[in-house]
């Protein structure tokens, strides 16, 4: 098992957290949506504690404890006193082998996950859409999944299932511990040979090699019209590399390009659609560099004012176009690093902050030096750079777009 530990002594609190190298991108074909279920299980019973038991643990010391799942990992967080550390190790270290998957737990858990679906996804036309998106965008690549699953899949999960997922990816191997905060590596060394060190190895896994994206040459489009829209938007997105996969330099030029193009208020998008013009009422752009495999760039905005989504989609494509054509300039390019080493130092001001950069960075392939060394080479990004990377892959007839529109009888 690997273990990282951050120490910070400023205040009397330490983030505990075992990230497991296992997302939904790495299910079994037809069994979407289990890494996420299987994270609902991790809170039920064990053979040496009731369900609950570890939750209320938590909270009786005044802490705060949370798990969530990913395309590329899942991760159990507790943030507690210094001295609750081993009671979390203990619990932890519990349920990665002792869970009890009775048909009952699996039947009640999965109902509840359901209704989540049907609260966040069927009920949300937002997520219907960015779901289709997802779907199109990766035309072969399992990103294309939901994370939460789709409902038909979901409803066949079954304890066969859920057990022999917990027997092949909940293991030491297979894991990552970080401890950040009012600890020292001597203290977690001490205490985790007593706890996660007493649990087996599990079985060798193989690489995590997935069906990787073909080479795409079509612009496409997904429009969802609902009833329930009141204000449409627009978003578009491209398959680019992550961190992992991206020539060296590229991912952070493609960084620094989300946050020059629409990374805040004082970003080209927001200052021309939204400052400028009054076209827009939102508007910005993302880079999810930290996946695994192949990712996506994307822009976004809804309309205010008669242009519409289509003004909107139309001013975009025209500010990215005088990117590609003009670049960037040294004084916003120099902004924009200013603003990422301020977004830095921030993350690394609190506990949880530090344990999250470190873990979602180790299990998506890269190393203790990447972290460390990432703020120089953001620093070292040129405006061709910039240019370059906007010109390779923000092309118009590679990208899919998405359109959210109020039906016509909403509109009336």
């Amino acid at each position: 098992m690997e273990v990282v530990v951050i120490p910070d002594h400023r205040a009397p609190v330490v983030t505990h957290m075992v990230w497991y190298k296992i997302g939904s991108a790495d299910e079994p074909p037809g069994k979407s949506g289990i890494a996420h279920f299987f994270e609902h299980l991790m809170f039920k019973a064990t053979k040496n504690h009731p369900a609950g038991e570890f939750d209320r643990k938590v909270s009786e010391i005044g802490g705060d404890g949370n798990a969530f799942t990913t395309d590329d990992y899942t991760a159990y967080v507790q943030t507690v006193s210094p001295d609750a550390l081993p009671t979390m190790m203990n619990f932890e270290s519990d349920r990665m082998r002792n869970l009890v998957l009775t048909d009952d737990v699996i039947t009640t858990e999965r109902d509840v996950i359901l209704e989540e679906r049907a609260s966040r996804v069927d009920n949300d036309p937002g997520a219907l859409l960015s779901e289709e998106v997802d779907a199109t965008l990766y035309q072969n690549h399992p990103y294309r999944i939901p994370v939460i699953g789709w409902k038909n899949e979901i409803e066949q999960l079954n304890r066969t299932d859920a057990v022999a997922f917990y027997d092949r990816y909940y293991a030491p191997n297979n894991a990552i511990l970080v401890v950040a905060g009012d600890t020292t590596p001597e203290r977690v060394k001490e205490l985790a040979e007593a706890t996660y060190g007493k649990i087996p190895r599990g079985a060798d896994l193989p690489p995590r090699v997935r069906p990787q994206e073909p080479e795409q040459n079509t612009s496409r489009t997904v429009t969802l019209t609902d009833p329930r829209v009141s204000v449409p938007s627009f978003s578009k997105r491209w398959v680019v590399p992550s961190y992992r996969t991206a020539q060296p330099g590229e991912a952070e030029a493609l960084d620094l390009l989300s946050e020059i193009l629409g990374g805040g208020t004082r970003s080209r998008l927001y200052q021309k659609l939204i400052v400028h013009d009054g076209a827009a009422s939102s508007v910005g752009a993302f880079y999810q560099g930290s996946m695994y495999d192949a990712t996506a760039f994307g822009v976004y905005g809804a309309p205010q004012g008669g242009d519409g989504v289509a003004g909107v989609e139309k001013a975009i494509d025209a500010e990215i176009a005088r990117i590609v054509k003009e670049g960037v300039t040294n004084d916003e390019l120099e902004r924009a690093k200013t603003r990422f080493r301020r977004g830095v130092i921030f993350a690394r001001d609190n506990s949880t902050g530090m344990a999250n950069m470190y873990g979602s960075a180790l299990s998506t392939g890269s190393t203790l030096k990447d972290i460390d060394e990432w703020p120089d080479r953001i620093a070292a990004v040129t405006a061709a750079q910039v240019q370059a990377v906007a010109a390779k892959y923000l092309v118009p007839g590679k990208s899919v777009a998405g359109y959210l529109l109020p039906s016509p009888e909403a509109v009336q």
